[in-house]
């Protein structure tokens, strides 16, 4: 990653979503918010995000799902029991059939980025079981916040590792 992680200050401005102090349940022998949680709790503020863009929880009841095909996990600061936590959501491009995102997990007690999560994800026709493209209304909610978020005033860090097909 040549490009810097923006900044607590520039991406605290982006809708939260997965709101919560890291409950004590979480929390490792080292005192801090277990590995396997991040992604956890990172997922649940996309799936969060994306229910205003026409995908909602209960998605695989109207016969459609988004299924995880890739990520890559970027660990910068830990998080600690008590600690404020929140998610914020960036949508980098799509596809037809896929949708490539960075979700930021901060830390909102101190103020800092604490984990960068970047996947791909796949848009599914349940009864098949195989992707599909984006139904029409959704696609256009993707390519307008897909817009709206290319036009914030800082660039990305990804991790070059994956891409749209």
């Amino acid at each position: 990653m040549s490009t810097p992680q923006p900044s607590y200050s520039q991406l605290v401005d982006l809708p939260a979503w997965a709101e919560q102090p890291v409950p004590v349940a979480f929390e490792d022998a080292n005192g801090h918010l277990n590995v396997r949680h991040y992604t956890g709790i990172a997922s649940e503020g996309l799936d969060e995000s994306l229910v205003e863009l026409g995908i909602p929880q209960n998605w695989p009841a109207d016969g459609h799902a988004c299924f995880s095909a890739e990520h890559h996990l970027l660990y910068l600061a830990e998080l600690r029991t008590g600690d404020k936590m929140s998610a914020r959501v960036r949508l980098l491009g799509r596809s037809e059939r896929a949708a490539h995102v960075l979700v930021y997990l901060l830390d909102d007690t101190h103020e800092r980025v604490s984990y960068v999560m970047e996947e791909i994800f796949l848009h599914i026709d349940m009864e098949t079981r195989r992707t599909a493209p984006w139904p029409d209304d959704v696609a256009a909610a993707l390519d307008a916040r897909i817009a709206e978020h290319a036009a914030l005033p800082f660039e990305v860090a990804v991790s070059g590792s994956m891409q749209l097909r």
